[in-house]
């Protein structure tokens, strides 16, 4: 490529031969930096490189702690729990929920505990009705291997 546009700070923007781009960006102690090589001619720009790099990385880096992070909080029934205890791990999710976590609600069925499989959905779907304020059903209960699964995501406050 015999000539680049040339643009950025203490540079006058324009049409260059490579060789004379080059030198500028040694005087001034910089890199050149080919930012659209598809332009005709490919445009260029005077920039310290590594500065850039380290910045956008910082930028990503920021970006990122931005971004919120899914918590997801686990909480297990048997098919034949009892009110007490029912009650106890409802206090729980509803604790997970207003913390703004994902809640994965199960039922382990061990041995022949597979026969209360409509135990296990009533219990799951008993749950959901009474958390359905604090959250939404994001998938209803549903049968895989020997848990029962239902996911509740947090409502949004208004």
């Amino acid at each position: 490529m015999p000539e680049i546009r040339l643009v950025g700070e203490n540079v006058e923007v324009g049409i260059y031969k490579t060789r004379k781009a080059l030198g500028m960006a040694e005087e001034q102690e910089l890199d050149l930096v080919e930012i659209s090589p598809k332009a005709d001619p490919p445009v260029c720009k005077i920039m310290d490189y590594k500065k850039f790099l380290y910045e956008q990385k910082k930028r990503d880096k920021a970006l990122k702690a931005k971004a919120s992070k899914v918590v997801v909080k686990e909480i297990r029934f048997g098919p034949n729990t009892d009110e007490h205890d029912y009650e106890f791990k409802k206090k729980h999710a509803i604790k997970f929920l207003e913390e703004g976590a994902k809640l994965k609600a199960y039922v382990f069925f061990k041995g022949r505990s597979i026969i209360y499989k409509d135990q296990g959905q009533i219990l799951l779907l008993k749950l959901a009705q009474e958390l359905e304020d604090l959250g939404k059903v994001e998938q209803m209960p549903k049968l895989e291997g020997k848990r029962m699964i239902m996911f509740i995501a947090p409502k949004k406050p208004k």
